[in-house]
């Protein structure tokens, strides 16, 4: 059947896709299960706990997230004999559900919790205090019995300040802390050090660029992910008490990153084995998982995930991976290092390469050097390929903006595919993946880099004659909304563009900023007040009337980083000038989309506009 670019019949509804793509968060080995988190988009995304002998060992109307700056993550873990430990969603505190009982509250109201840890029997946190002033954030042991939930001086501080921290890790003594520590006018991934504290309470930070994720691997040696190269490797180093014994030795260095964007507090990007060995994950656009053995010497091991891996737990020469794949749905995978088994234990379906081909790896030369992109051509076996035509395409522009794709099978990229609009994910100046000179292209280029980035990527995919040049839409969310409504204002490029929860004015976005991110702005724009000229010329708000194309906006009601007041300037101002868009508010969602309704209508809503357009 020959049918027409844009309309062709597919299985892929709004409500498969929603129901297709719970987000996985963490899982452990507990005794002889498996457990991982899951989100349940029926449930308005409420985070479970789910165990691989069936059903959930969270249960409604329970839910394990985070809030700690602002994007949370580590929301929960679990002793060996079934103890599951979280944070509840409602209210930040930590609670503790043993085997056969009802949850019980660990920590007292008011601060936030994440990033838990378990080790020798003791629970640690990060811990976030906006109730004092000023604000408050640190490492903290909580007391596992009960006796914190109404007396906050049981909670043991083991670190506080103003800045920021995260990843703690008991040496295997217990004596003595590491993890990671960064300043609040830095963001971590451009500077962040490594912090160990002694029984007597004293600390010292080890020199480093951008650590992520210390672990013990001895008594008296940690290993972390470290970048004074220029890209994330694993270092070693020694220690005498919390003295460095001599300098950081990097550990089977490549081409590739181990770790990326500290958003979330949950990411293992390595584990150590009880033998000695290392598993990491390496990522240059995709990832790869290896196994470095005592010599240094690191062998790749072949699994289905090739994105936002991570090596979540570890037990003898298993390991459980999370994360998604080229060729596979988003999954939790044990792997056995020393027999090559991989069992899949919960998603991780493969895909069908008749409607999911693989992404295909783009390079485009760009104002500003190579533009990344994986392109997801239009795929369905019931149609035939109008003969003469080319596709339209839809351009995605992913948040952040330090933050990358990875060419992952996707039901969401199939809902366009099969209906014949081909998807090309962006990674441009500024992401992750690719090393920090180019995730450095972005500092004070933001609306400048990112834009001319997606542009040419745009072009470079219809130049090759693989796309309509008539018919190019983007759409992206939150800073990739920003980089969709700049492309717009520039103009030239796109027929139309799909701005979900984006940023409209960098001066709102400052002045209204969480703590987190108060920095970030400025190292990707420009100091205050002596920038504010080029906030105001950057701001998409500023040149609303140079945008001639149709604009749909999505928002959520809830969104606490990026306010509905935004999405609400632009749709006025698109609308003072006359220029065809939609606007939709969707109640009790936040910065992102969660439930299944919601998801269902922002996709349909996306393809009704995209075939209109199209025509």
């Amino acid at each position: 059947m020959s049918s027409p670019f844009g309309s062709w019949p597919s299985p892929f509804t709004a409500a498969s896709v929603a129901a297709s793509a719970p987000r996985i968060d963490g899982a452990r080995f507990v005794g002889d299960e498996i457990w991982w988190g899951e989100s349940v988009p029926a449930d308005g995304g409420r985070m479970t706990v789910r165990s691989s002998s069936g059903g959930e060992v969270l249960p409604a109307p329970w839910s394990a997230r985070s809030r700690v700056h602002e994007y949370g993550g580590g929301a929960w873990t679990a002793d060996a004999d079934g103890t599951l430990y979280f944070v509840n969603a409602a209210d930040q505190r930590i609670h503790r559900l043993s085997p056969g009982a009802a949850p019980v509250p660990l920590t007292p109201s008011g601060p936030a919790h994440g990033g838990l840890r378990l080790q020798h029997g003791r629970l640690l946190a990060v811990r976030e205090d906006l109730t004092r002033d000023p604000h408050a954030r640190g490492i903290v042991e909580v007391p596992t019995d009960g006796s914190a939930a109404d007396d906050a001086d049981s909670v043991i501080v083991l670190a506080e300040d103003e800045g920021f921290h995260a990843h703690p890790a008991l040496s295997p003594d217990g004596s003595r802390l590491a993890w990671v520590r960064w300043s609040a006018d830095r963001m971590p991934w451009d500077s962040a050090s490594l912090a160990v504290r002694d029984a007597a309470g004293d600390v010292r930070e080890l020199p480093a660029r951008a650590a992520l994720q210390p672990e013990w691997t001895a008594a008296d040696r940690l290993v972390y992910a470290d970048d004074p190269s220029g890209r994330w490797a694993l270092h070693r180093i020694e220690l005498d008490g919390t003295a460095p014994r001599g300098a950081a030795q990097v550990i089977a260095p490549a081409d590739a990153d181990t770790g990326y964007g500290l958003w979330v507090l949950g990411n293992r990007w390595f584990q150590p084995l009880a033998d000695g060995r290392l598993v990491a994950v390496r990522t240059n656009g995709r990832d790869e998982v290896v196994v470095i053995d005592a010599d240094g010497s690191a062998r790749r091991i072949d699994v289905p995930c090739d994105g936002h891996v991570s090596v979540d737990d570890a037990s003898g020469s298993r390991v459980l991976l999370s994360g998604s794949g080229s060729a596979v749905s988003p999954g939790v995978w044990c792997v056995d290092l020393d027999s090559g088994a991989v069992e899949t234990v919960a998603g991780g379906a493969p895909a069908d390469p008749e409607w999911m081909p693989p992404a295909r790896a783009l390079v485009t030369e760009g104002a500003h050097g190579p533009v990344h992109a994986f392109a997801y051509a239009p795929a369905n076996p019931a149609v035939t390929t109008p003969a003469g035509e080319l596709p339209p395409y839809v351009v995605f522009v992913h948040g952040g903006p330090t933050a990358h794709v990875t060419g992952a099978s996707s039901a969401a990229i199939a809902f366009y595919t099969s209906r014949g609009i081909g998807v090309l994910d962006v990674n441009y100046g500024g992401s992750t993946g690719y090393g920090r000179a180019y995730r450095e292209r972005l500092h004070g280029q933001w609306g400048v880099v990112d834009v001319d980035d997606v542009m040419s990527a745009a072009r470079g995919l219809a130049d090759a004659g693989l796309a309509d040049p008539r018919c190019l839409a983007i759409r992206g969310s939150s800073a990739g909304g920003w980089t969709v409504l700049s492309a717009l204002v520039r103009g030239g490029v796109f027929a139309a563009g799909i701005d979900r929860y984006g940023v409209t004015d960098l001066r709102a976005l400052a002045e209204h900023s969480h703590d987190f991110e108060a920095s970030y702005i400025e190292g990707l724009v420009g100091p205050l007040p002596a920038s504010a000229p080029l906030y105001v010329e950057r701001s998409p708000l500023t040149h609303a009337d140079r945008i001639d194309v149709p604009v749909l906006i999505l928002q959520g009601e809830d969104d606490r980083v990026v306010p509905p007041a935004q999405s609400e300037a632009i749709r006025d101002a698109l609308a003072a000038h006359g220029v065809d868009h939609e606007y939709v508010l969707y109640p009790g969602e936040g910065h992102g989309f969660r439930s299944a309704e919601t998801i269902v209508d922002a996709l349909e809503r996306d393809i009704a506009f995209l075939q209109r357009v199209f025509g």
